[in-house]
């Protein structure tokens, strides 16, 4: 069964875009400038997909079409993270008002218990929450793209897979981004026939920058996908080659595992921070209530009186974040597992003012090891974010886990598959100050969702969408869109500007707080540190893409962060 591009009379089309001729776009690569067009914006971690997306805007297509049609095509070129074997949550707001989320987090399949990655000495056994087959969760993504589109989206589901399969089939060239990350994963994917093929050569050698990459399997899954909505993954071909390949790996995950997964639309979290609405992801995300806290304990101070990224702005921001991420490991969870979640106090404005009211403006608290650790949660997601020439949004997170997730390609399927289950509080009980908390509500269970970080978000104003927020970065996800929306808002800084100014991350547990190498004064850390603060130097943190809607001069605008990848925010 064929398609046309988008409703294209021709392959002419097809064979124009794949030339990658952006003659008729405008594309910035990152940078403190923003990308200016007319007509809408998709910024992503790869040019290939945000051109995919814009293509899909220029068809007539909407905001959500063009999520859908970015998401597959960055399977296929940004796999690390890019996925059809992951999960992760859409955040769409209307020019109209309407504004709602969609969570297609991983499941823990159905035959997981509460303790399956424990020895008999109560330790985890060689780290098998996080590598090998039961690491692996009920995949997500597929179905909630085709929950979204069927939702709110515009153009027919086949034209908005077809390029993404096209780009499999016929190839990619091979960027530094790819060489670089296939080199440092050979070890990884060596150790699966399924997945060495997919990333060398048939010799085994990596291949060359420039040279083309086909994914012949993954186009096949993708068209079956392309052919049959979400069935042509959760049934028939690929269900029951998924549940075989699983099951001679060691993996849990059957037929019946992926019949049984239904995507939801959820409610957003709403808050509000200096006359603003912040729509963002509910439960199994923490980002968003965690988001709201913190926003309500800084509405008390005066963040641009202060200086950005000052000494005493830091020291705020270092204690909010605290304070919310300590809240976070103690009651977050998967809703449709854990009643009761005190969602409401925990963003509530009176709340936030007896946390601010103990914050010492000289002196930094302490975060004891015998409260609440941290899970580690991997950085490598990818966040992208869309406009379309009405004005609509989507602010959308989805991951892997780790980069290229489990490592492991789902042999005759060409996709990876993630290891989302290290998401889970893998030791009931066990608090140590380096290690995992035990806190019920995210303990494994069947059918459960993990907790996340991503926080994909939209910034509104009289009930229209002004910018999104959102980025990859495990923990600092959270924090990393504070800080855009503090940029914006407090600041007064344009939208690339926001993406690319330096940001600190405090995660509660361990008590030390990240700074981007280069990104403030010698002057100013020693400030912060006087007050009492610990801190440790690291690289970028995270890959900010967001788009901003300037009503007032009828312009969108985009950035793609410079701090990591291939990416880029394409409009016309």
């Amino acid at each position: 069964m064929s398609h046309q591009l988008f409703g294209r009379k021709s392959l002419k089309g097809v064979v124009i875009f794949l030339s990658l001729l952006l003659v008729s776009s405008s594309f910035s690569e990152g940078g403190r400038t923003p990308l200016r067009v007319k007509n809408g914006i998709v910024t992503s971690a790869s040019k290939l997909a945000s051109e995919v997306g814009v293509e899909a805007l220029k068809a007539g297509g909407n905001a959500v079409d063009a999520a859908v049609a970015t998401a597959f095509a960055l399977a296929v070129t940004w796999p690390s993270a890019g996925n059809i074997g992951g999960g992760g949550f859409m955040v769409y707001h209307g020019d109209d008002g309407h504004a709602t989320t969609f969570d297609f987090r991983e499941k823990a399949p159905l035959a997981s218990t509460e303790r399956m990655y424990l020895g008999l000495d109560g330790n985890v056994v060689a780290n098998s929450n996080h590598i090998g087959a039961l690491a692996v969760g009920v995949p997500g993504t597929v179905a909630g793209l085709w929950k979204a589109h069927q939702e709110l989206g515009s153009l027919p589901w086949a034209d908005l897979v077809a390029p993404a399969v096209k780009l499999a089939r016929d190839g990619i060239p091979i960027n530094y981004s790819l060489y670089t990350g296939f080199a440092r994963s050979k070890t990884r994917f060596d150790q699966y026939p399924s997945s060495a093929a997919k990333f060398f050569k048939a010799d085994g050698s990596l291949y060359e920058l420039g040279e083309t990459w086909r994914q012949p399997d993954l186009a096949h899954t993708l068209e079956l996908i392309q052919n049959n909505g979400a069935d042509g993954f959760y049934k028939g071909e690929n269900a029951e080659r998924l549940a075989g390949f699983m099951a001679d790996i060691g993996g849990i995950i059957t037929e019946e595992d992926l019949l049984k997964y239904k995507p939801q639309e959820r409610e957003p979290i709403r808050g509000t921070y200096r006359g603003y609405d912040i729509l963002s992801m509910p439960p199994p995300s923490s980002g968003g209530v965690a988001l709201v806290e913190m926003l309500n304990i800084l509405e008390g101070f005066d963040l641009a009186g202060m200086g950005h990224n000052s000494a005493d702005y830091l020291h705020v921001l270092t204690e909010t974040m605290r304070r919310a991420y300590a809240d976070r490991a103690e009651h977050l969870g998967d809703p449709d597992f854990n009643e009761g979640m005190p969602l409401q106090r925990l963003m509530d404005k009176d709340y936030a003012e007896t946390l601010r009211a103990s914050i010492d403006m000289d002196k930094a608290s302490e975060s004891s090891p015998a409260d609440f650790a941290q899970i580690y949660e991997s950085e490598e997601t990818t966040h992208f974010s869309i406009v379309d020439k009405e004005g609509n949004m989507v602010s959308m997170t989805y991951t892997l886990e780790f980069g290229y997730g489990s490592g492991i390609v789902v042999a005759g399927g060409g996709y990876l598959l993630n290891n989302e289950m290290g998401d889970f509080n893998a030791v009931p009980g066990v608090t140590t100050a380096r290690g995992l908390i035990g806190t019920a509500p995210n303990l494994v269970e069947p059918e459960k969702r993990p907790l996340s970080s991503m926080t994909p978000t939209i910034v509104a104003k009289d009930g229209k969408p002004v910018f999104t927020a959102g980025s990859p970065g495990g923990k600092t996800i959270i924090n990393t869109t504070m800080q855009v929306i503090l940029n914006v808002i407090d600041h007064e800084m344009n939208i690339a500007e926001s993406v690319e100014a330096g940001r600190i991350h405090h995660q509660w547990l361990p008590d030390v707080t990240s700074m981007e190498a280069g990104g403030l004064s010698p002057d100013t850390v020693r400030l912060y540190e006087e007050k009492g603060h610990r801190v440790t130097e690291r690289g970028g943190q995270g890959a900010a893409m967001a788009v901003y809607h300037d009503r007032e001069n009828g312009l969108f605008e985009g950035a793609a962060d410079s701090r990591r990848g291939d990416g880029a925010a394409i409009g016309y």
